[in-house]
């Protein structure tokens, strides 16, 4: 997880995957397309984000096809997000249920008061 948390450390690196993520499949000239520095430069920083499992590129012939691989940051997320979902999630539902209970202790519906 430290190869991942430092590889989205670099702002470039974030474009960079904002890119690949719009063109699913673009080559390493697509991507620096986006960006200021040399082919080299983003070469650099392409290889950050393929040590860190962020992408995946596959050769076709003479290029290289650039894909996100969103599993490395699912993990993060799972590792310390999801024990939080599921607290809101639980939380959320019992004020819907109390919300409901209120509700059908004043007698109202869905038509509200009746007016004259």
């Amino acid at each position: 997880m430290d190869r991942v948390f430092k590889a989205m450390a670099d702002k470039s690196r974030r474009r960079m995957l904002d890119a690949i993520k719009a063109a699913p499949g673009c080559n390493v000239n697509g991507v620096c397309g986006h960006f200021k520095m040399s082919r080299i430069g983003v070469m650099k920083h392409l290889r950050i984000l393929e040590s860190a499992g962020l992408v995946i590129s596959k050769k076709e012939g003479r290029e290289r096809r650039l894909f996100i691989n969103a599993v490395p940051i699912q993990m993060i997320h799972d590792r310390w997000m999801s024990q939080y979902s599921t607290h809101w999630a639980q939380g959320l539902a019992r004020l819907k249920y109390a919300l409901e209970a209120d509700e059908s202790k004043k007698g109202g519906g869905a038509s509200g008061p009746a007016r004259d």
